[in-house]
């Protein structure tokens, strides 16, 4: 057998690899030696352990873009990011380079089998609620200034309802408000279906009892007891609800999903009831602020305009006075201007009419010598033309059968007359030349 090289080595476990692995694996280890280069990746191992014996380990990459991807999702989601000693499932595919030799490239990450199943269940669920656009669709309601009517979902009997009754009831300012209890279970198996119910008994009401909001208290409780406020179906009659919902859930970890579906969410049954006991106040203290600049600002405007109105009579009077001698000067004047242009109008006219005079004058005698001039030239050329003045000047006259000789048609034998001042000259034709 001939030697290989290691170049050569190496390729072929590279094409073995690439030609008999499947393109991506879901594995399940342990990170380890975690760190995060300037590019933006991740580099750590995926380590497999019993006890605290390492059985297997694997390099692993995390490339910048994949990795942004996954991280932000995966914190987003358990709300911790990725770190040494955190076990996960991954989605790798196998790797190996003839220079840097085997290693797994991270594709995913389930941030779910991390979570466990009851907070992957819960997440699922907001996802839920997020993909169909109803977290904060009970939001979009809008609250009144004042809240003076509500209906209230708790137990009758539960220390909390008992502290929100007496401290709206009781509080120092006097403030009312009405409100009205809807019984309902507030933990154990049917605790979903009674506070849907409860819900669906105010929708009934809501024509007759006009609440401006509802409000789910509860006291505080193990976290069990506390799991039907992140049921599905309660987050989504909560979120399609006609009017706002308040919650005052008594517990200090992280929302419920009726917290994050409903209007407002509160800490404590007796922080909603702060919160309503505020509106009250809020709103006096604004409507006090806003009758002290009311009358502020009457009495300021009252002061300026009359002001302005003895300025403006001031002004009016001296305005008037000092237009009226204006309108005066100015009359005078175009009465003046008027009477001088006039005067000169006329003396333009008559200046005109006798220049106009001259003119025509002057027209008529020159139109009267062009006439007797033409006439003079037309009877002279009368007299030129007149036939006797022709034969005055010795011309003679031929005819041939009354036709001017140049005129008639005649050959020899015919006769033609010819005519003088004095004479008729009558002849018989007996040569005809043509010139």
């Amino acid at each position: 057998m001939t030697p290989k090289s290691i170049v050569e080595l190496n390729q072929l476990i590279q094409a073995t690899l690439e030609n008999e692995l499947d393109p991506v694996y879901w594995v399940v280890g342990e990170i380890a030696d975690f760190r995060q280069a300037p590019q933006g990746h991740a580099y750590f191992e995926l380590v497999e352990k019993q006890g605290n014996q390492v059985l297997a380990k694997i390099k692993a990459n995390l490339w910048q873009f994949t990795y942004r991807t996954v991280a932000a999702r995966f914190e987003s989601i358990t709300g911790s990011g990725l770190k040494n000693g955190m076990k996960v499932l991954a989605q790798v595919a196998v790797n190996f380079h003839p220079l840097y030799g085997l290693s797994v490239n991270v594709k995913d990450i389930d941030p779910s089998f991390s979570l466990g199943e009851r907070a992957r269940i819960r997440q699922e669920t907001i996802d839920r609620l997020t993909v169909e656009g109803l977290i904060r669709l009970n939001a979009r309601h809008e609250l009144p200034p004042v809240i003076q009517k509500i209906a209230i979902i708790s137990s009758p009997t539960a220390a909390g309802y008992g502290d929100f009754i007496n401290q709206i009831e009781s509080n120092p300012d006097n403030y009312k408000i009405y409100h009205k209890l809807y019984p309902s279970m507030m933990q154990g198996n049917e605790a979903v279906t009674s506070l849907i119910n409860s819900l669906k008994s105010i929708f009934a009401d809501l024509d007759q009892l006009k609440p401006d909001a509802v409000v789910i208290i509860r006291g505080g409780g193990a976290q069990l007891d506390l799991d039907c406020f992140d049921d599905y179906r309660l987050a989504v009659a909560i979120a399609r609800f006609p009017i706002p919902v308040l919650t005052g859930i008594g517990h200090e970890r992280d929302q419920s999903i009726a917290d994050l579906t409903a209007h407002t969410q509160l800490k404590t049954p007796t922080a909603v009831a702060e919160f309503l006991l505020a509106s009250f106040r809020e709103f006096e203290e604004n409507l006090n602020l806003a009758l002290t600049r009311l009358d502020r600002s009457t009495r300021l405007q009252l002061k300026n305009a009359e002001n302005k109105l003895n300025q403006l009579s001031h002004q009016v009077k001296a305005m008037g006075d000092s237009r009226i001698k204006l309108e005066s000067e100015k009359l005078k004047s175009k009465a003046d201007r008027l009477i001088s242009s006039s005067r000169n109008k006329i003396r333009i006219a008559e200046n005109n009419l006798a220049s106009l005079e001259k003119s025509i004058l002057k027209g008529m005698l020159q139109f009267v010598r062009t006439q007797e001039q033409e006439l003079q030239s037309k009877s002279i050329t009368l007299n030129q033309l007149d036939p006797k003045s022709i034969f005055k000047r010795g011309y003679t006259r031929s005819e041939v059968e009354g036709l001017p000789v140049d005129l008639a048609k005649f050959k020899g034998g015919e006769k033609m007359l010819t005519y003088s001042e004095k004479l008729k000259i009558e002849s018989t034709i007996t040569k005809i030349e043509s010139k």
